[in-house]
């Protein structure tokens, strides 16, 4: 309210907070004498719906300041052109580059023996005595990892290890709360931590003088992702970033050596906006309509003076127009669905409520519901996610925020608990957050795989043994061929596949394989993937040379065949939760006081099946079968993948045993499936009898 009737010289500020403050009537005044707006890590705002909302941000002020001068600032990003060109949209801007090239040294940790190594480990904890070692050597060292969990079980491993170093490490992530977050970073920023163990909560923004050391548990999964964590270190000028990889499995060795070429290459990934979110459209008329200010034209110039709505038909404009002021035509019955006016040729919102309620949740970021953690006699130390709290009983240990801790009860949307005396409790799970592969980064993984290619690096000659052994049983596929191995164990008849483009693109392409086998002969097939390939098991023999026969590799009809072997509808239903709480569909309730996640969900079904009966013509409906096939499928890197094959040299090869490529996926699968044995000691089963 301050800062409303005394304008700061500076405001740093988020997209959600900037359009907050646009949706008040005296913005017009708020901000007639801003000269400048400054985008900070425009990359990571580039290919989300935040940027989407920057984009938005930038027209109203250029609207508002027609002389406003806009800096976009990215040290990560492979299209920097496109990056420009998305954010000033049409106008004249320049590109100002360092001279100085940023000094990154790159060390992969590796075990005394080879053996030490799991094939497939989860968490890499067999490296911890390693990682203590790094630790010890440096002043500061920030610990990344990819996942929350994750994140958790390296903060006990270290401890356990290591007792002594209690006090002297922290942990830091996005679900604890934002006192612990704030008190770990000014331990970092005064050096009086020894070690962080994170996730990407601490990728960007944040500089620590102190950190002269950063260490990566498990592949970064992308070019610039890894580039940008090992910035965190050195970040001074002349200063020289140092990043310890640690893999977490045998064949994630070679990654370090694809990484050091990489980054030797400056080869970072590209990052795509994203265009006509209509959702994202419907909650910005109705943010503009809150002032009173606007009238239908206005806002449609404003727009278009966006990447993201440039090209929108006046079909699709006059769609969107229409849902704010009268709810699609499915709902034009409820009045709650109508949230918009028109009164002297200006948009306004009549009602209070509808106001309040669109203030508060003005925004992109959906969130699976998070229930707030609370000792029974003390403060909030942060927040879980409801469907991890729904398989709790009470009594049950779990770990979070570094400490065990005991599940009592959920009382008002809180999560009672108080110290556990247990040694070992579930660790925190979360949904979502799965990184796959970079494709970028899959090219130089690749390159890795050739002696010629790879020469000198030290990866390269610690897995000499792991490559013998491909080699004897299969082949070492180079960069232009494409890698099957059909084998047969008791489990049954394996069929691997090795394009090295994802998990997602892998998980997309083993069903649309084996939906394309099964329309040619019956046979029914159990799938498992990882980053470097995919698996088809079948309990009956089969010729898969049907694959090349019937070029089953193809990318005509693609979108058909996702459709029937993926269940698309399914993947639909989920992603339209959140576009209808973006658009203003759901209602996702008042601060303490959210609708419960299934609630939401249930809403959002209810409403995407009168869609799919009544109007399946709705934006809406059809973004959310969009956005499935661009992120959850990524059909547009699968199709890209499915282009290159045609051009490669496909090799079908029959082994007698597993290869060392496929023991990775092999262990997903065992992963997946029910048993009493320990995980470990059923992979450790599983090696020992395809290593004979």
């Amino acid at each position: 309210k301050k800062q409303k009737e005394k304008p700061p010289f500076m405001l740093v500020i988020t997209p959600e907070s900037l359009h907050l403050l646009l949706s008040y009537k005296e913005s017009k005044k708020y901000f007639k004498h801003l000269r400048y707006i400054v985008v900070d890590e425009w990359h990571e705002l580039l290919s989300s719906k935040r940027g989407v909302q920057t984009e938005l941000a930038i027209a109203t002020l250029r609207n508002l300041v027609p002389q406003l001068i806009v800096w976009g600032i990215s040290a990560t990003i492979g299209n920097l052109e496109e990056a420009k060109s998305v954010l000033l949209h049409k106008e004249d801007g320049v590109v100002i580059r360092s001279r100085i090239k940023k000094k990154i040294e790159l060390e992969t940790i590796l075990p005394p023996e080879f053996s030490e190594l799991s094939w497939r480990g989860h968490y890499g904890a067999k490296m911890a005595e390693n990682i203590l070692e790094s630790i010890n050597e440096a002043n500061t060292t920030l610990i990344f990892t990819n996942t929350r969990a994750q994140c958790e079980v390296w903060y006990q491993n270290i401890l356990e290890a290591s007792p002594e170093m209690a006090g002297l490490i922290a942990l830091h992530h996005g679900s604890l709360s934002k006192e612990i977050r704030t008190w770990v970073e000014e331990a970092l920023r005064d050096g009086t931590l020894k070690a962080v163990v994170c996730t990407s909560s601490l990728d960007l923004g944040v500089d620590f003088p102190a950190v002269d050391s950063v260490i990566q548990i498990g592949g970064a999964k992308g070019i610039a992702r890894f580039v940008q964590r090992a910035g965190r270190s050195g970040h001074h000028p002349g200063g020289v970033s140092k990043i310890k990889f640690v893999p977490t499995h045998a064949l994630e060795i070679i990654e370090g050596a694809a990484m050091r070429d990489a980054i030797k290459q400056e080869d970072l990934e590209e990052r795509s906006p994203i265009v006509l979110a209509f959702d994202v459209l419907a909650q910005f008329i109705v943010t503009l309509s809150l002032t009173g200010n606007y009238s239908p034209g206005e806002v449609k110039a404003i727009i278009l003076q966006t990447h993201a709505f440039h090209m929108i038909s006046e079909d699709e404009w006059q769609w969107t127009f229409n849902y704010v002021m009268d709810g699609s035509s499915s709902l034009k019955n409820y009045e709650e669905y109508k949230k918009v006016s028109l009164k002297d040729g200006k948009l306004f919102v009549a009602s209070r409520r509808i106001s309040s309620r669109h203030r508060m949740h003005i925004g992109t970021i959906v969130s699976d519901n998070m229930l707030q953690v609370k000792y029974q006699k003390g403060g909030h130390i942060g927040s879980i996610e409801e469907l991890f709290v729904s398989k709790l009983k009470p009594g049950d240990s779990f770990v979070f925020t570094g400490r065990m801790l005991e599940f009592i009860r959920v009382r008002e949307m809180q999560v009672q608990v108080k110290r556990s005396k247990k040694k070992k409790g579930l660790v925190v799970t979360y949904q979502g957050g799965r990184l796959p592969l970079s494709s970028r980064l899959g090219e130089h993984i690749r390159a890795q795989l050739q002696p010629s290619r790879a020469a000198g690096q030290p990866e390269r000659r610690y897995l000499k043994s792991l490559f013998d052994m491909q080699s004897q049983r299969s082949v070492l596929p180079n960069e232009n061929q494409l890698l099957f191995e059909f084998v047969k164990t008791r489990e049954g008849y394996h069929l691997f596949c090795f394009p090295f483009e994802g998990k997602f693109v892998h998980e997309a392409m083993a069903s649309l394989l084996a939906y394309r086998i099964s329309l040619l002969l019956p046979i029914t097939f159990s799938m498992a993937s990882s980053d470097y390939g995919f698996e088809l098991l079948s309990s009956q023999d089969w010729d898969p040379e049907v694959i090349l026969d019937s070029d089953l590799l193809s990318a005509d009809h693609l979108f058909t065949d996702l459709n029937a072997s993926l269940n698309a509808s399914e993947f639909a239903m989920r992603k339209f939760r959140d576009i209808a709480a973006i658009a203003g569909l759901v209602f996702q309730g008042y601060p303490g006081a959210q609708k419960k996640a299934r609630h939401m969900q249930a809403s959002g079904q209810l409403l995407f099946k009168v869609f799919a009966e009544h109007e399946p013509e709705n934006l809406l409906y059809r973004q959310a079968y969009t956005e499935t096939f661009e992120e959850a499928v990524q059909e547009e890197r699968l199709r890209r993948c499915l282009d290159d094959i045609a051009k490669k040299e496909v090799l079908m090869m029959n082994c007698e045993k597993p290869s060392p490529f496929s023991f990775p996926i092999l262990g997903d699968r065992l992963r997946s499936s029910l048993s009493s044995e320990k995980f470990e000691a059923r992979i450790k089963r599983m090696i020992q009898q395809y290593s004979e």
